[in-house]
């Protein structure tokens, strides 16, 4: 009994660590290719070629003082906010498989609806933020992320849904085993279209940064928040930006299978291929970082409630009827 506690408690530490360092590098990564897209030379003095800027400025951060203006609402609230989201960002974790029969912690049968819900979760954490910090910028960040989770949540519920009904589970590992033929990106071409414009309003990222938008919210929610505060909110960010690219490429980019199953491609093990599809999608993410201007506000709610919610209630019913008149649903 105790040695299962023990090696449990190893395994969860091994997430952990793993999905910090891969955070670390992501900032490192970001900010190297946004400093060539504006021809400068980004972190280079820390390490060999700035490779250890993210830790010195993660040394920086957890080393200042943390401080509770007066007109703080509920300190207790204030200081939660930033840890709950934190763990957030790493419990989704917890069912994402990197290979064949390789799950970080639980092959849960679930796993597509335990991460929709852990990841939907994390709202709270932001209205938290906003509502103790008292301020007026930080309360408008909270309301503007809690309008906008309703307007493409919905959709992305839709698009999921398409999936699961021609996966026929929940399960991410029986949904990647059900793509060794064609991956699911080919046939749903148009809603992972969608389904990659909704995660980057899901995690928060440009164009889409607008709970956080400086030039009207000065940072938005976590406006007051310095030292260990602002650290959390920054590793919840960009953890949820590596879960969500690991979702997109379980359900529609064959997960850990190769480009091709011949040589040498199935050489080269599961967990790379998976890493290198996530590596694409987050090379996008950054490349829509330096190119692309901020949406308005008004501009995301008419697409999420106006476009994507319409067509993705078309498009589910147009897989559900084909899959019934074809005889194609799973057993």
């Amino acid at each position: 009994m105790i040695l299962t506690i023990l090696y449990n408690i190893l395994k969860i530490l091994n997430l952990v660590i793993h999905v910090l360092i891969a955070v670390a590098f992501l900032t490192y990564e970001e900010r190297k290719i946004i400093s060539a897209l504006q021809r400068r030379k980004g972190p280079n003095k820390v390490g060999f070629g700035g490779l250890l800027q993210p830790f010195a400025d993660g040394l920086k951060l957890f080393t200042k003082e943390t401080i509770l203006k007066n007109a703080v609402t509920n300190a207790h609230l204030f200081l939660l906010a930033p840890f709950s989201i934190f763990v957030l960002s790493l419990l989704g974790w917890a069912v994402i498989p990197i290979g064949k029969y390789v799950c970080t912690l639980s092959n849960l049968q679930l796993g597509v609806l335990y991460i929709l819900a852990v990841t939907g979760s994390a709202i709270y954490s932001i209205i938290l933020a906003g509502f103790a910090s008292n301020s007026i910028y930080a309360f408008l960040g909270c309301l503007r992320a809690a309008a906008q989770v309703i307007s493409y949540e919905l959709a992305m519920g839709f698009i999921i849904l398409t999936v699961v009904i021609s996966a026929g589970s929940l399960n991410p590992m029986t949904i990647v085993e059900k793509q060794e033929k064609v991956w699911y990106i080919v046939p749903f071409f148009p809603i992972v279209y969608m389904f990659y414009i909704i995660i980057l309003a899901e995690t928060n990222r440009h164009p889409f940064d607008l709970v956080e938008a400086e030039s009207e919210l000065v940072s938005g929610y976590n406006i007051e928040y310095s030292s260990m505060g602002f650290a959390y909110f920054f590793l919840a960010e960009y953890g949820s930006m590596l879960l969500m690219k690991s979702l997109l490429v379980l359900l529609f980019c064959g997960g850990w299978l190769p480009l091709f199953n011949i040589m040498p491609f199935n050489l080269i093990p599961g967990p790379v291929w998976f890493s290198i599809k996530v590596n694409f999608f987050i090379f996008l993410d950054i490349l829509m970082r330096g190119v692309i201007p901020r949406f308005r506000y008004d501009q995301l709610m008419q697409l999420g409630w106006k476009v994507f919610l319409p067509f993705s209630i078309s498009f589910f019913y147009l897989v559900a009827t084909v899959l019934i008149v074809f005889n194609g649903l799973p057993q």
